[in-house]
């Protein structure tokens, strides 16, 4: 992994989940901590990290810990993940099966009682845009969410909420933005060493 910058944003996804096979967005389910090499390899390379904020997600909280575990990590609600409503909780087989759903549609589309990806950005965009500003302050900041909050991310960073859908974000996987006057730059998207 490139030398951690001072302007960055850094997005890491939380270790994989012990949601045994189901869609778990706002479930809170326990991390699992199988590949301790790669915990080792991000906690070292993003050593220079000031702060550390989490999405209020056990298992998000539990990577916080075991990456930084010096930090006093801030919670913050805005990071959950997005609410898949009725979908939430249902085993990855019996998911609605959305076909190739156009990605404008697919950022639109909303479980019953959930939020679409389009809402979820609304949600995120603020406190990214926080971070950013204080990262320009040569503050390095980690963010520790989930995919669709890194996918958020992204999408301001491209300037194309549907197209930061394309990203597949890995378990335990590292995101790093630059954070521009007003902007970022994609440093690197899924590093894990």
């Amino acid at each position: 992994m490139l030398p951690l910058a001072a302007d960055e944003l850094v997005l890491i996804r939380p270790a994989p989940s012990e949601a045994r096979g189901r869609l778990c967005g706002r479930r809170d389910v326990p991390a699992r901590f199988d590949d301790g090499a790669a915990l080792r390899r991000i906690a070292l390379a993003l050593a220079g990290v000031r702060d550390v904020v989490t999405s209020p997600a056990l298992r998000c909280r539990q990577t916080a810990a075991a990456v930084f575990p010096r930090h006093a990590p801030i919670t913050d609600e805005r990071f959950w993940e997005q609410d898949f409503g009725a979908e939430e909780g249902m085993a990855y087989a019996d998911l609605p099966d959305l076909g190739r759903l156009a990605r404008t549609a697919l950022a639109a589309r909303r479980a019953l009682g959930g939020e679409s990806f389009a809402d979820m950005v609304t949600r995120v965009i603020h406190a990214l845009n926080a971070l950013a500003a204080r990262a320009q302050s040569a503050v390095p900041i980690a963010v520790v969410a989930h995919a669709g909050t890194v996918r958020a991310g992204l999408a301001l960073a491209l300037d194309a909420m549907p197209a930061a859908l394309a990203f597949e974000i890995a378990p335990l996987s590292v995101t790093r933005l630059r954070c521009l006057d007003g902007a970022f730059s994609v440093i690197c998207v899924n590093c894990d060493s």
